[in-house]
């Protein structure tokens, strides 16, 4: 297991705290194993191993799991043998139906530190907001960065392991081995499969399988540009296929609440509006789109772009796509009184992509960082803003 320390930070003021720690996320991006790092921590502290109760919701080997109820004697006899505080590490929460009922309960009735997972952004919006109002923080887990993919194999930052990261993505368990492209794949579509199936189709009944999996091979291929429902309905007319805007709606509304894509909104950068049409679309893993759909090499523009989307939301900065006249920013970041502009390219090969990149930076008149994002190896920096190689950029402790 590698640190994450940048989770680790952010949760462990929340120790021991009569609070809800509730780590989301896409499936297997490590939420289990941000479970078993939270135990060390704890442990660190002072804790005993005899204190901990971990319950995954996944396996269908125990009988407690069947129900809320009997889910809850098992943890009511966990603490009653126990003699100090229960560290109680609920994981693939949302498999129980009614978990959101057991989880205020033990709250009320035991002595208990809750950590909770689950693969759905939603489960907060619901239930568990009603019981616990303002009795839980939610974390939000995403697939390993370029830094830790790093760590996770022991190398220095180089072309080569870039390139292995624009391929496979970041799901942890590919870094645990060399595995065979072929390997690869099949692990990643397996995910998919999964996610298409136990977190959308069966939780939301859905019937046309295959049309849902028409409309997320679209968001998939065109990650990084600009989405509407009505490009989706023209293209499945293309296809001689119908659907309602509500049903695309809905689908995305799935898409997202599976932790699986992020719909980014425009903001005007000089005139400070929000827009509320024509969101850009990424993937919490572009290794996925290698997977289902290839071409990740080709299309490096728009995995690029992914790559630094996924990076910005793991620093914690609220993320928009700019606008700048007619220009457009690929992002502006915001985290508190922190902001900064970033635009990505792949090459900046000749003086037009240069002119392109830089001038629409220019415009912006504030005083924060502002970064035109490459793979070249060379600095085109230009009036104060910074060329950052993406290798480079990504390891960067502070922008």
């Amino acid at each position: 297991m590698i640190e994450r320390e940048l989770y680790i930070r952010k949760i462990r003021p929340f120790m021991n705290q009569n609070i809800v720690k509730v780590l989301t996320g896409i499936r297997r991006c490590g939420k289990s194993v941000m479970l078993q790092l939270i135990q060390e921590d704890l442990i660190k502290q002072g804790a005993e191993q005899e204190q901990f109760l971990f319950v995954n919701f996944e396996s269908k080997s125990k009988t407690y799991l069947q129900s809320v109820e009997t889910c809850y004697q098992h943890i009511k006899q966990f603490t009653e043998k126990s003699k100090k505080r229960v560290y109680l590490m609920l994981d693939e929460i949302q498999e129980l139906t009614g978990w959101e009922t057991m989880v205020n309960a033990c709250m009320i009735d035991f002595d208990v530190d809750i950590y909770i997972t689950g693969s759905n952004a939603k489960m907060l919006s619901g239930e568990l907001a009603t019981y616990l109002g303002g009795r839980y923080v939610e974390f939000k887990v995403y697939p390993f960065s370029y830094g830790e993919m790093l760590s996770a194999v022991g190398e220095e930052a180089s072309p080569q392991n870039f390139q292995r990261y624009l391929v496979q993505g970041g799901m942890p368990f590919l870094y645990q081995f060399p595995f065979q492209d072929e390997s690869v794949k099949q692990y990643l579509n397996d995910i998919y499969s999964s996610i298409i199936l136990k977190d959308i189709a069966e939780r939301y009944k859905i019937r046309d399988l295959e049309q849902l999996k028409r409309i997320f091979l679209y968001f998939i291929t065109g990650i990084g540009h600009t989405f509407s429902a009505g490009n989706i309905i023209k293209y499945l007319k293309n296809e001689r296929r119908s659907l309602s805007m509500e049903t695309v709606y809905n689908y995305i509304e799935y898409g997202k609440s599976a932790c699986l894509f992020h719909f980014v909104k425009r903001e005007d950068v000089i005139g400070k509006r929000v827009l509320q049409f024509q969101e850009k679309i990424y993937l919490a893993d572009h290794g996925m789109r290698e997977a289902i759909y290839g071409n990740n090499l080709r299309d490096i523009d728009q995995i690029l772009e992914n790559i630094i989307y996924m990076e910005l939301l793991r620093r914690g900065y609220e993320v928009y796509v700019g606008k700048a006249d007619t220009q457009e920013v690929d992002f502006v970041a915001k985290k508190g009184n922190e902001k900064i502009y970033v635009q990505v390219a792949y090459l900046l090969a000749d003086e037009r992509t240069v002119e392109r990149e830089f001038s629409v930076l220019e415009k912006i008149p504030d005083n924060y960082p502002k970064y035109v994002v490459t793979m070249d190896e060379i600095s085109r920096s230009r009036n104060g803003i910074p060329n950052k190689n993406i290798r480079d950029f990504l390891l960067m402790n502070q922008w």
